[in-house]
């Protein structure tokens, strides 16, 4: 989103969320079985597909295996059942793979940073597209999907879903997978809620444009900026096995996000957990 959401508007419109009574998320989410990125040499992702508004990202010293979004039309999964809680929590069989996930992107100034984060220490993560952001920065998108990255939908404009009517929730899904498929050549999965406010017309039009909901585990909280330190002992603390972990790399100042990041991460990848990403199939 493009406004600073550290603001009063963003607090009322997190009181009213938490009013309407933002469901308890589902924990039925199975891992990316292809989650150990391919190492420097190995085989490269194909390339993105869809128009280019602008010139494409530099080429990364290396590539992770592309998502179900540049999977042969084979693999690609049907349209999910319509759920009346978001998934939360990703239980894997090795007890040892968390998810990190940043929302509100892409912003030139922040999300870059943390794409080369990911890459340096050849971890997927998901970024949760707002359109506006989106339309704007392609050449962001393109980068995330040539890393193995999973963009996920969180609408538009960033507003809050149970104050809008069905038109409303299907033109800010709709044109922001819009935007993605056109540029990626794959429309989005996985969607969120902004704010976490979910309701059952959400979940519907979320499944008739082919989408799961996904909420997360551990919120750390970084758009609030509360300093780099407290960002990275909220995700090391909140660390469990299957925790999926919100953050933002755009919305605001996120030079905290940035450098919590570079700290949390290779700690993480240190205390054994594998850093991955849901699969659909």
């Amino acid at each position: 989103m493009k406004d600073d959401q550290i603001s009063a508007s963003r607090r009322t419109a997190l009181r009213l969320a938490l009013g309407l009574g933002a469901a308890t998320a589902v924990r039925l989410i199975a891992a990316d079985p292809a989650g150990t990125p391919v190492r420097p040499g190995g085989e490269p992702a194909p390339p993105a597909a869809g128009p280019s508004a602008h010139a494409g990202a530099a080429t990364a010293p290396y590539r992770l295996r592309p998502m179900t979004g540049h999977a042969p039309p084979r693999f690609s999964p049907g349209p999910p059942p319509v759920r009346t809680r978001p998934f939360e929590e990703m239980p894997e069989p090795g007890r040892d793979a968390m998810v990190l996930t940043f929302d509100d992107g892409p912003d030139p100034l922040y999300t870059p940073d943390i794409l080369a984060t990911l890459r340096r220490y050849q971890v997927r993560a998901m970024f949760f597209v707002c359109g506006e952001m989106a339309d704007g920065n392609r050449d962001l998108l393109r980068e995330m999907a040539a890393d193995g990255h999973v963009v996920g939908n969180h609408s538009w404009s960033h507003p809050l879903i149970p104050k809008l009517s069905r038109r409303r929730i299907r033109d800010e899904l709709g044109s922001t997978s819009d935007v993605v498929e056109e540029t990626l050549g794959q429309a989005p999965l996985w969607y969120r809620a902004p704010y976490g406010a979910w309701n059952r017309n959400s979940f519907e039009i979320g499944a008739e444009m082919g989408m799961e909901p996904l909420a997360w585990t551990v919120d750390s909280l970084d758009w609030t900026t509360p300093g780099t330190d407290t960002i990275v002992r909220r995700v090391e603390e909140g660390a469990a096995p299957g925790v999926i972990v919100l953050s933002h790399d755009a919305g605001g100042d996120r030079s905290q996000s940035v450098a919590a990041l570079r700290k949390y991460l290779p700690a993480l990848i240190e205390d054994g957990y594998r850093l991955t990403v849901p699969h659909r199939g």
